[in-house]
């Protein structure tokens, strides 16, 4: 859906990276290891972002780091987008929101660092989910959204140890709103 619109693989792999998980970060030449591409097509991406305001930068040495202006007026738009691209919002649609008592679903993996995969991994928190209601559910939205979904589900007062000691490498994406 996005490859139609966006024709740049490097403009893709740059959106999630940084449009995904404020969190991300990262230099030129670790964009070109973690991208397997060359310097020259990611630093005009870069470059374009940065020019646009989308991206922000400051000098670390003789070294440039980019991440997201979570302040800019296309930010939650482009969150958004990315959301939907990567199939995030269906499954809150499809499975979050008909297991029960959740208040929390956060991304982690490989996505929620901003890279491509082909599986979903997810950490539920909240009392009382049906666990074979959630895997039947599952099973149903994986050929949909035509990636693997892996999750764990924590009640609430075991995720705060887990989330504090990973919390930079997951994405909120659901929070109950009670």
């Amino acid at each position: 859906m996005l490859e139609s619109l966006i024709t740049s693989k490097t403009r893709i792999k740059l959106l999630l990276k940084f449009f995904l998980n404020i969190n991300n970060q990262g230099y030129l030449r670790s964009l070109e290891a973690e991208f397997n591409e060359s310097t020259n097509g990611i630093r005009q991406e870069l470059n374009r972002f940065e020019h646009a305001g989308l991206l922000l930068t400051e000098s670390e040495g003789n070294k440039k780091l980019y991440r997201a202006n979570t302040g800019h007026p296309l930010f939650k738009d482009l969150n958004s987008i990315i959301l939907k691209f990567v199939g995030v919002e269906e499954l809150i649609e499809r499975v979050i929101d008909r297991l029960g008592n959740v208040q929390q679903v956060y991304l982690e993996g490989r996505i929620a660092q901003g890279l491509e995969s082909d599986i979903i991994d997810l950490l539920i928190v909240g009392d009382d989910i049906d666990r074979n209601y959630l895997s039947a559910l599952v099973e149903k939205t994986e050929p949909l959204l035509k990636r693997k979904i892996r999750y764990l589900v924590f009640n609430e007062s075991d995720a705060e140890v887990y989330v504090e000691r990973h919390f930079k490498d997951l994405v909120l994406i659901f929070n109950s709103p009670e």
